[in-house]
């Protein structure tokens, strides 16, 4: 009698758009159960609310300034911007208040004043308030020719949040993808994952990962500030900066996907943990150039403009530029279409250089080697 056997049938490959979300969310979910990125994002949290929280309670603890006058003077200082008057009677009441630190100054008249001079004099005890000062100045009238619609000191602060919360979170997840990598193939891990996923497959995978995480963040820490202007009273801020805020989230989520796939390819090129820095050092400085020269040149139209087209700036220089009312309503829209067009094409790229290094242990590849494959 002779029987007959037959091998088991292999598994079959999950289909791509399967493998992707696979590695996807694992990325995500090793991320999530780490103590370190949790701590980091409630770390993160706290220092915006509290940096809005306690700037709002800082200029709200700095009243106005209390000063007695006498007379007529108090009539004149009323509508004083900072100043709260109190009236007296004579000179030596005033002069007492001073001492007794019931008022930070006193105004009063000064009988001998020459002509065209000054007729009154300010009485303190240490040092005259500037507020005090500021308002019995005389400011000529100024005409400005193209004023600006927003604060200079508004502008460079916004450009710094923004910039700093992009640079943050470029380095911080796309280093993280980088040691993934790594550590991948300084394990030999990569290569039973290779059987069961494409190479595009894991490094789309880890890429739409830890965007997803990045992106996240970013959504958490501007509901954060946004509730935290709302609840200051500050809704007129949330108002001007809330489309400069979309926008920055609009960019960020594409202009993310371009960096994680050069760091994931940077870092495939190597096979041992102390050379990621190596690697990974030119597209640092990709991040960083942008970020400075638009912190830097924030009040320099023509550099916000062209920085605002560059791939690697636009998502911080686009945003300010909105958010300073420096541009035309189809602007973003071309900014962003570059940013994509590039993104897509360093992704091939990048593709290219992670599926013919993946496998490579040892020396590092060299970048045109890579390439060619």
């Amino acid at each position: 009698m002779t029987t007959s056997s037959s091998s088991p049938a292999a598994l079959p490959r999950p289909s791509l758009r399967a493998s992707v979300a696979l590695v996807a969310g694992r990325e995500i979910t090793s991320r999530v159960r780490s103590k370190s990125f949790l701590i980091s994002t409630v770390i993160l949290v706290l220092f915006v609310i509290g940096g809005i929280v306690g700037s709002h309670l800082f200029s709200s603890s700095q009243g106005d300034t209390r000063v007695a006058a006498v007379g007529e003077v108090a009539a004149a200082l009323d509508d004083a911007d900072g100043v709260e008057v109190e009236e007296v009677a004579t000179t030596a009441e005033a002069e007492a208040l001073v001492r007794d630190g019931e008022v930070e100054a006193a105004v009063v008249p000064l009988a001998d004043a020459e002509p065209g001079a000054p007729a009154v004099e300010v009485v303190a005890l240490t040092d005259a308030p500037s507020a005090l000062v500021q308002a019995l100045s005389i400011a000529p009238e100024v005409r400005l020719l193209d004023p600006s619609p927003v604060d200079q000191g508004l502008g460079f602060l916004i450009s710094f949040a923004f910039g700093i919360v992009f640079f943050t979170a470029a380095i911080t997840f796309g280093g993280t993808v980088a040691q993934s990598v790594v550590e991948e193939k300084q394990t030999r891990i990569v290569e039973i994952l290779l059987t069961a996923v494409p190479a595009k497959a894991l490094l789309a995978g880890k890429v739409i990962g830890s965007s997803a995480l990045a992106l996240g963040q970013i959504v958490l820490i501007a509901v954060a500030a946004a509730l935290s202007l709302m609840l200051t009273g500050q809704d007129v801020l949330l108002t001007d900066l809330g489309p400069a805020a979309v926008w920055f989230l609009v960019f960020f989520a594409v202009g993310f996907v371009l960096l994680a796939a050069m760091f994931a390819a940077s870092a495939a090129l190597v096979s041992r943990m102390e050379d990621v820095g190596t690697v990974i050092q030119p597209v640092t400085w990709l991040v960083m150039l942008p970020y400075f020269l638009i912190i830097f040149f924030n009040d320099n139209e023509t550099v916000l403009t062209v920085m605002s087209y560059v791939p690697f700036s636009a998502p911080v220089g686009m945003p300010v530029r909105i958010f300073l009312e420096q541009y035309q309503w189809w602007e973003p829209l071309v900014a962003l279409g570059i940013l994509a067009a590039t993104t897509v094409v360093i992704v091939q790229l990048g593709a290219r250089m992670y599926r013919n290094s993946l496998l490579r242990t040892g020396a590092r590849v060299p970048l045109a080697e890579a390439l060619r494959g």
